[in-house]
């Protein structure tokens, strides 16, 4: 017997509030302060998203820094200290597992940024001739 592939199902709800509830927590712990990074310190970090799998053993974490600079730096300092953050996460969720973290950086406000840019480029809309048809 095959496996079937897996579908492109939407999210889960228990997917979605797990994923929900560690965006808060990961976004209170950075915001403490709790890693000793110099690549992280001083450095305001969004978390915007945290995406969880079916199994809820693995999360994909959307960062952005505030501003935008270091980018890389900080999503490889959050890459490096993932074990001790999911560490922390475990004190303060009440899950059978805590997912392994993969922190990637966020480019929707950048991809946002765009469409209105270009948006802002166009004629309004409907605008044909006098009677407006």
């Amino acid at each position: 017997m095959s496996r079937a592939k897996p579908s492109s199902r939407p999210p889960g709800q228990r997917q979605l509030r797990v994923g929900e509830e560690l965006r808060h927590i990961i976004a209170r712990l950075l915001d403490r302060g709790e890693l000793s990074d110099p690549a992280l310190s001083g450095v305001s970090i969004t978390v915007s998203e945290v995406r969880v799998s079916p199994d809820l053993k693995n999360a994909t974490v959307f960062v952005t820094p505030l501003g935008g600079k270091g980018a890389a730096e900080v999503v490889k300092a959050l890459k490096h200290a993932q074990a001790y953050l999911r560490g922390l996460v475990a004190r303060e969720v009440r899950l059978r597992y805590v997912p392994r973290f993969n922190f990637v950086l966020d480019t929707s406000f950048d991809y946002a940024g765009r469409i209105d840019r270009i948006l802002a480029g166009l004629p309004p809309a409907g605008g044909g001739g006098k009677d407006g048809a």
